[in-house]
């Protein structure tokens, strides 16, 4: 199987080409200018590679939530891309991601398998998720994602008296994440984003599956619906 995945959500742009168990990826952390950066790393995946678009399986993408402009960019390309090439498209969390890269970084098992992820969302608020890493590896949603206060970050009450891990960004720009939770977080990664890699991974049992969408349907998912409110002072 063979599967490109993009991601320009948040400040890490990067692509990731999976090929029967094989991953190479291409990643950097910057402001803006992720448009060109994004098509660059695609045709040197694809060109290092020796194969063309058309030779793939299915495109995956960063789906969201994140920045309003990266999360759109990240579907219009995959949507592009995947018109032009005929292709299925595997639209993937970006929450998902980083509790995936998380699982990977802190070496999560069976029985720490607990991860809360909370993103970033400015104005004052983060984008979080609660996931679990199961028996094949793969870290999977618990209840559903959302965006609030960071104050008003909560924890599933099945993993009460568990051991929980946290990662995202979120809990760099807020400080109180980590005092709020301090005594059920057993460790914190502020420093982690999302990456075209997890995209990738996740992606494959859900083309396997057939749980593929349209190039049509492939649309950014926000979260918040109110993406033009002005930032609170």
């Amino acid at each position: 199987m063979k599967v490109l995945a993009l991601d320009t959500a948040t400040e890490n742009c990067s692509a990731a080409l999976w090929i029967d168990g094989g991953l190479t990826q291409r990643e950097v952390e910057v402001e803006r200018g992720h448009a060109d950066l994004i098509l660059t790393m695609i045709d040197e995946l694809l060109s290092e590679a020796g194969i063309r678009l058309t030779a793939l399986d299915a495109i995956a993408f960063g789906r969201g939530p994140g920045g309003f402009t990266g999360v759109r960019l990240a579907a219009s390309v995959t949507q592009g891309l995947a018109f032009g090439a005929g292709l299925p498209v595997v639209p993937v969390s970006d929450l998902q991601a980083v509790a995936q890269r998380a699982a990977r970084v802190l070496e999560v098992n069976a029985a720490t398998r607990h991860i809360l992820v909370c993103n970033d969302a400015r104005m004052q608020e983060v984008y979080w998720g609660c996931f679990d890493c199961g028996q094949d590896g793969l870290a999977a949603l618990v209840g559903s994602e959302r965006v609030s206060k960071p104050s008003e970050v909560q924890l599933p009450q099945s993993w009460e008296g568990t051991q929980v891990h946290a990662a995202g960004r979120g809990f760099a720009a807020y400080g109180e994440l980590g005092r709020n939770l301090a005594n059920v977080l057993a460790t914190v990664n502020s420093s982690l984003l999302p990456g075209a890699g997890e995209i990738a991974l996740l992606a494959v049992p859900e083309i396997r599956a057939g749980r593929t969408v349209a190039p049509e349907d492939a649309v950014p998912v926000y979260v918040r619906n109110d993406v033009a409110r002005p930032k609170a002072p």
